[in-house]
């Protein structure tokens, strides 16, 4: 039944290409990437220039005069830079998920953490559950685009054991001053061990509409984050690893859920133990410029193409927001519970506990622009309103948040220095007190486009909810109590020509707070820092031969609470080029390293991995080998992953966490393919 599945799924999706293909080859040709060329130019305020006169050279991309062409770019939400999509091959990451210097719990799909210390650098309302957060959709990160025709991607990534991911991205413009798009992404997996099945779906629209006159904008998220993921304590033993008949891992016990209560069924979407987590968001944006009106005159047809310059805006920001976390567990064995987590269930028979967030927030924007020529330098002011409703099984409660903020940016037309300053500070309600200052600085230091960007933050900020033993979490009463304060000094040199990077990070954190134990929470009264150094490098080795070094660099106090690795890398070795006129190819392996070091421990109730140092990890080196190419506007990846798997000896299962085995010898293999109706 199972094979026959996955058949229907695959077929589904062929289906959708070829219907795709024959709509689009009624059509004129597209261009040779299907995401290049252009009929309506844009300047660096996005605005449409009249058309060149006949004669002049299209600087852009030489095109067949007969085949169709797209002019495609976006800026993402909150932000002025234009960017257009990436078309590169060589890295799977960037269209991955998750990011290579992450580690999931085993399995694609299950909770997620970062191997590189990042502290949560945000003022204000946090529930703190976040180890889903890298397969969500979020406000920063939406795109709006403009496009000159509609613009369709679709995505099918397929790995052993039937785990699928699916992408979908959908973008036109009904009118160049109108824009929607739709996303779509599925995550299913029936995991590498026992009660290790997740689904997840996310959805998300957005539009963007501009009046004729350029006076009235309006921007409309919304999204939704939907997480179905069990949970199965890691395993009882895992000793047995290296003595398994068949080499198959389910058939090993795990601490959390039933023998016999779990399924291999890709497309099985229910759990009877794990977490239930849903979001929703809903934003909507729209402000009225006051400004002065322009004109170009197009020599070529005599006709005046209208420009507004804005110098002064009124902005309105509606944000609702809901938060559904539930852990359930319909199999309960008391005596694991016991034995693995000290923790005795009241009710023998099943668990369910479930926490609600609602918060509703109005923020109004006072916003002057001090060069018409220039967007994207402003001044901003702003005050908002949250409205916070909590509730659980037993209880509910009502809170609230004011606070105002400010923001000047200048991103200046020569790119001798740049400037981002914001801050933000909570005058009443559940976060009084908390504040957030951010200064950012960025010079070109030569005509090769080297750059260097210096950056400030210091946030003050009450602990996470998840950290109040009043809130149903499962944690034990603590004193946690004290705001959180860090800064974070930040320094980054790029030198595109070169394909270099350096970056350092100086983090300087006081009463960190933190989970210990599966259950209690703890806050460190001593001022701790912790140093990154991170540098990238593409050395060329010959022609058609080029590595890709990525390398970072920890150190921290002695004995602060934190487990991350002091030394990680990644290293890239690939013969890549462009051959046969439209086949781009990168082959070669994929080395991930990192050194041993103390692992955090995993608490499934709440979500929060904990500071622990009775285990270390002491794992091989990470092997990937890869194909990738590129024919056209047709994308395909195949990888064969953890190959250091198949080398005997002792110690062949790298581990992510105690207990928690990583995946053995996988592959993976993905189409990307993009169509312009």
């Amino acid at each position: 039944m199972k094979f026959i599945a996955i058949k229907k799924t695959i077929l589904l999706f062929t289906c959708i290409v070829l219907l795709q293909l024959i709509s689009t080859a009624q059509r004129r040709r597209i261009t040779a990437d299907g995401t290049t060329g252009t009929t309506v130019t844009h300047d660096a305020q996005g605005r449409p220039l009249p058309p060149k006169p006949k004669g002049t050279t299209d600087s852009l991309q030489k095109r067949d005069r007969y085949a169709d062409s797209i002019t495609i770019f976006y800026r993402y939400y909150d932000s002025s830079s234009i960017r257009f999509l990436d078309s590169t091959i060589n890295d799977f990451a960037k269209r991955f998920n998750q990011p290579y210097f992450y580690q999931n719990n085993g399995s694609y799909g299950t909770a997620s953490r970062s191997l590189l210390f990042m502290p949560t650098l945000k003022a204000g309302f946090d529930v703190g559950i976040n180890q889903y957060n890298i397969y969500d959709y979020t406000v920063e990160d939406t795109r709006f685009f403009q496009t000159t025709r509609p613009y369709t991607e679709l995505a099918y990534v397929l790995a052993t054991k039937a785990e699928q991911t699916i992408n979908v991205l959908h973008t036109q413009n009904k009118k160049d001053n109108f824009n929607f798009a739709l996303e779509y992404k599925f995550i299913n997996s029936p995991g590498s061990y026992k009660t290790q099945n997740n689904n997840h779906n996310n959805i998300r629209v957005n539009a963007n509409f501009k009046t004729n006159k350029r006076k009235y904008a309006a921007q409309l998220i919304v999204i939704s984050n939907k997480h179905i993921v069990s949970e199965n304590g890691g395993l009882r033993d895992a000793s047995f690893l290296d003595s398994l008949s068949f080499n198959d891992p389910f058939q090993l016990e795990t601490r959390l859920g039933a023998s016999g209560a779990y399924s291999q069924n890709p497309f099985n979407t229910n759990i009877s133990t794990g977490n239930k987590y849903k979001n929703n968001i809903f934003l909507f944006k729209h402000y009225y410029d006051v400004g002065k009106k322009d004109s170009t005159l197009n020599i070529q047809d005599s006709i005046y193409h209208k420009i507004f310059y804005t110098r002064f805006r009124l902005q309105h920001t509606l944000q609702s927001k809901s938060y559904s976390y539930q852990f359930v567990d319909a199999n309960v064995e008391q005596t694991n519970y016991i034995k693995y987590f000290n923790f005795t269930v009241p009710n023998n028979n099943s668990i369910s506990v479930e926490n609600k967030w609602n918060v509703v927030e109005n923020q109004f924007s006072i916003i002057t622009f001090p060069d018409k020529n220039n967007q994207a330098q402003f001044l901003k002011l702003s005050a908002a309103l949250q409205n916070i409703h909590r509730k659980d099984s037993a209880t509910s409660s009502n809170n609230h948040n004011f606070f105002i903020s400010g923001e000047y940016r200048n991103k200046t037309r020569n790119n001798i220095w740049d400037v981002d300053a914001a801050g933000s500070l909570y005058i009443t309600g559940l976060n009084k007190g908390d504040y957030e200052a951010t200064v950012q600085l960025k010079k070109i230091i030569s005509n090769k486009l080297e750059f260097l960007q210096l950056g400030f933050k210091n946030v003050n900020r009450n602990p996470s909810l998840i950290f109040n033993s009043n809130h149903n979490y499962w944690v034990l009463p603590n004193l946690v109590t004290k705001k959180e304060n860090t800064i974070l000094l930040s320094a980054q040199y790029n030198n595109p020509k070169k394909y270099l990077s350096l970056s350092a990070k100086y983090y300087l954190v006081n009463n960190y707070t933190y989970f210990d134990s599966f259950f209690s929470a703890k806050q460190e009264s001593t001022l701790f820092y912790v140093l990154q150094i991170s540098a990238e490098k593409k050395i060329k080795l010959s022609k058609n031969f080029n590595w890709y070094a990525e390398v970072h660099f920890q150190q921290s106090t002695a004995n602060a609470p934190i487990n991350v690795p002091m030394f990680l890398t990644r290293n890239r070795l690939a013969f890549e080029g462009n051959f046969f006129t439209n086949l781009f190819l990168s082959t070669g392996i994929e080395l991930k390293y990192y050194t041993n070091y103390k692992s955090a421990g995993y608490s499934p109730f709440n979500g929060q991995y904990f500071y622990a140092t009775n285990y270390t990890i002491t794992n091989r080196p990470e092997l990937d080998v890869f194909l990738h190419f590129r024919i056209k506007s047709f994308k395909a990846y195949l990888r064969l992953e953890n190959v250091q798997s198949l080398i005997p000896g002792n110690g062949k299962n790298n581990f992510a966490l105690q207990n928690y085995a990583n995946q053995k010898l996988w592959f993976r293999t993905g189409i990307w393919w993009n169509f312009v109706n």
